[in-house]
């Protein structure tokens, strides 16, 4: 059977490495894809040009999710392109620093609640009005660190927190409107934030070996990785699955 209703998954972060394979694996199982990106048109024309290979639609869109009334631009260009929306992928964030609790500054924090809490916020809302009639899924790419707290990393995962809460509340209270809303808890995977900030020094070979204890699989996971578990959730093989989290974490946690 397809896996997918007809239509697309909208895909925000779509041009970062986790967000890249994400949209590749949706594609490559049988769903268009409207790619959304802030700065980086190139990666994202790249993309669209990679899936249309494939046999796929894909669609590009610039958002920013600071800016009023820019989601809702991108639903509706999507939706107008696509006829459908039936997933909605929540990827988006900056690369944040890695600095304890009590050395983050009000305005780091402003900034991760910003892009990560209120944007999923308005892309999470927007969906809902897209898909009340035919339903669909939600999927938020979450933090590890939802099981077990890693040190210096409250911008990352105390916003990603709040979202969590968010997805239980869309999957209670949208249920009866056929729409479904589950989490990737994610862990240290090959791509993206890792690489740049150990392209940076942050993570040298102690941290490495520190994480790595924390690991049932002993070794770093990898983007599509990430893509399969968004593959499923998305699917119809999870057609009776909401409120939940999947960790593609390596057993972190456990």
């Amino acid at each position: 059977m397809n896996k997918f209703d007809n239509g697309a998954a909208v895909v925000f972060g779509a041009t970062g490495g986790i967000g890249r394979h994400v949209c590749l694996e949706l594609a490559k199982n049988g769903s268009d894809v409207a790619i959304v990106w802030r700065s980086n048109e190139e990666l994202a024309l790249e993309l669209v040009s990679a899936i249309q290979k494939m046999g796929r639609k894909a669609t590009s869109h610039q958002c920013d999710v600071l800016i009023s009334g820019s989601v809702n631009k991108v639903f509706e260009s999507a939706t107008r392109q696509h006829k459908q929306i039936h997933t909605l992928v929540w990827g988006a964030g900056p690369v944040v620093e890695q600095v304890h609790y009590r050395d983050v500054s009000f305005k780091q924090w402003q900034t991760a609640l910003n892009i990560e809490v209120n944007g999923f916020f308005n892309a999470s809302k927007t969906a809902i009005m897209h898909m009340k009639d035919k339903g669909g899924s939600i999927i938020h790419l979450g933090s590890a660190g939802e099981l077990s707290w890693p040190e210096k990393d409250v911008l990352s995962v105390a916003p990603k927190a709040a979202n969590e809460s968010l997805i239980k509340a869309i999957a209670r209270e949208e249920g009866k409107n056929g729409i479904r809303a589950n989490s990737v808890l994610i862990g240290v995977i090959e791509a993206g934030m890792f690489l740049e900030l150990k392209k940076q020094g942050v993570f040298d070979q102690e941290w490495t070996e520190a994480v790595q204890k924390n690991l049932a699989l002993k070794r770093w996971g990898q983007p599509e990785e990430v893509g399969y578990a968004v593959v499923f959730l998305a699917s119809k093989f999870a057609a009776y699955i909401t409120g939940q989290q999947i960790s593609v974490a390596g057993g972190y946690g456990l």
